[in-house]
């Protein structure tokens, strides 16, 4: 009996995954490789491109060759990547002209100030869905064209923009295509969501000629097939999604109002909102959920952009653990923190505030905080923010969401997970595969390729594993979250005097 399989490749901040799943959305076999991250200066980071590829490459045919998988198995291949990392290569050889620009890097900070003060918040707002930042791509094209003094070749079309989909596309197929998806297009503060395409008045803004940007698709669609030279067969490429957006595909939220949050280096929150784009006055981001047969869904996004990350400051910075998963163990040393409170804002702080120049904040500290205290206020920290965007998804619905889904490494850390139930006040699920964003990129893939009739049966696999239940009274809620909140304060009240020492 012929067997088929679904092959994700999920390129994320930290390292290149490959995940095959069966066509009923279980999981088969897997493989993983980290790969070096940049610090240049404070605040930038940097990825060699080519680690992103071979890392990937590395990872398809172990996690083949492990599942005892034959490539002629695989019907199709879904790419989920980390979004707004920003690459520009060489048409002909496929060579970067820079190390990638990763999302987190705030190195554009000042050209985004320039468009503020210039007045473009509002026209950015209107046709982008989302707020001028540095984490967005657009400032990081014009910043690479800046510095590598290749504006001329890029307007002639020697050059190629893309997000880590599209670059990883181009190398995959042997550099026969240079496309996107809507949902990664969404992201580069370039795309107008209400005409579906690159908007030209954003291109004159940042002086981006068309011709360097891809093809925008479908997010579920034959893009092209794998060159042999990686596998031995010629594999559909079938879907292209930002990891966020197939982990809400992953996570069966096809629904108006259905809300996940993937909790990784950074968190993110989407809800989704269906066929017409909601735009939010609170802080929210409106974006895609994916694009398919060419009718678009939407969604409001939040970002938390130091989640993971925190847990990481204490095992690689401070040496308060080993391994992140004994951040667990080391937190439930306490029943609280003591008054300890960490705002993790590495890198700015995303939704709601888009802050820029925030940076970490502890407070709270007294003689008697132990590393556990601390460590509790990391994993809190990350349930905090999460919070936040949780309640103006609630403010945005009219209404609290009936559940939060929730995947991503982190939850599999049982006291985060009843931390975000108690925070929030809501009942927080956890789904049976918890590699929510590559099972999205997977039965996309099979949607591509025709394997599944429909959406509501590609999206149909999300069964919930466990159930997290709020233990906190009212009044405890209220007092840990104006905690939260004067920490918060405190962090941009000193990002103020940042901004203003420039």
């Amino acid at each position: 009996m012929n067997r088929q399989f679904l092959l994700a490749l999920d390129q994320g901040t930290t390292s290149s995954r490959a995940i095959v799943f069966t066509p009923e959305g279980r999981l088969s076999a897997s493989a993983a490789f980290e790969f070096t991250q940049h610090y240049p200066q404070p605040g930038w980071v940097e990825h060699e491109p080519m680690d992103l590829v071979d890392t990937t490459v590395r990872a398809m045919r172990q996690a083949l060759s492990t599942g005892g998988i034959q490539p002629k198995e695989i019907a199709a291949i879904g790419i989920t990547n980390q979004r707004e990392t920003t690459l520009i290569w060489d048409r002909k050889t496929g060579q970067a002209i820079h190390r990638a620009i990763v999302w987190q890097c705030r190195r554009t900070a000042p050209i985004i100030e320039r468009l503020k003060q210039d007045g473009l918040t509002e026209m950015i707002r209107d046709k982008t869905g989302l707020v001028p930042d540095a984490y967005f791509s657009a400032s990081k094209i014009r910043w690479l064209l800046d510095q590598t003094g290749t504006q001329a070749r890029a307007e002639r079309g020697e050059l190629c923009f893309g997000t880590v989909d599209s670059f990883l596309a181009w190398h995959l197929t042997g550099g026969q295509t240079h496309v996107t998806d809507a949902t990664n297009a969404a992201r580069t503060m370039l795309f107008n969501l209400k005409e579906q395409d690159w908007d030209d008045d954003l291109l004159r803004v940042f002086n981006i000629p068309r011709v360097l940007l891809p093809q925008v698709k479908d997010t579920a669609g034959v893009i092209g097939t794998l060159d042999e030279r990686c596998l031995g067969q010629a594999i559909p490429i079938a879907a292209l999604a930002g990891d966020q957006h197939a982990a809400l595909f992953g996570q069966g939220c096809l629904e108006e109002g259905a809300v996940k949050n993937t909790y990784g280096t950074g968190c993110f929150m989407l809800m989704n909102t269906g066929a017409r784009p909601v735009r939010d006055e609170r802080g929210l981001l409106t974006t895609m959920a994916w694009r398919l047969n060419g009718k678009p869904m939407y969604a409001l996004e939040g970002s938390v952009f130091v989640a993971g990350a925190a847990i990481q400051w204490l095992r690689d910075e401070l040496g308060l653990i080993s391994t992140a998963a004994q951040s667990e163990q080391l937190a439930s040393q306490v029943p609280d923190t003591a008054g300890v409170c960490f705002v993790p804002a590495f890198t700015g702080l995303g939704a709601p505030h888009w802050d820029m120049y925030a940076r970490g904040t502890l407070t709270g500290f007294s003689r008697g905080a132990k590393a556990a205290h601390l460590a509790r206020a990391a994993l809190e920290s990350i349930a905090f923010q999460s919070n936040d965007l949780l309640q103006l998804m609630a403010a945005s619905l009219g209404r609290a969401p009936e559940a939060l889904r929730v995947d991503g490494g982190a939850t599999a850390n049982d006291l985060l997970m009843q931390m975000q139930a108690d925070i929030s006040g809501i009942t927080v699920l956890r789904p049976q595969v918890r590699e929510t964003t590559a099972l999205g990129a997977a039965l996309l893939a099979g949607l591509g390729v025709g394997m599944f009739s429909s959406p509501a049966q590609a999206a149909g696999k999300w069964r919930p594993e466990c159930a997290f239940t709020p233990a906190w009274d009212a009044q405890l809620r209220q007092e840990r979250l104006r905690d939260w909140n004067r920490a918060v304060r405190t962090t941009l009240f000193e990002a103020s005097l940042r901004r203003e020492k420039g």
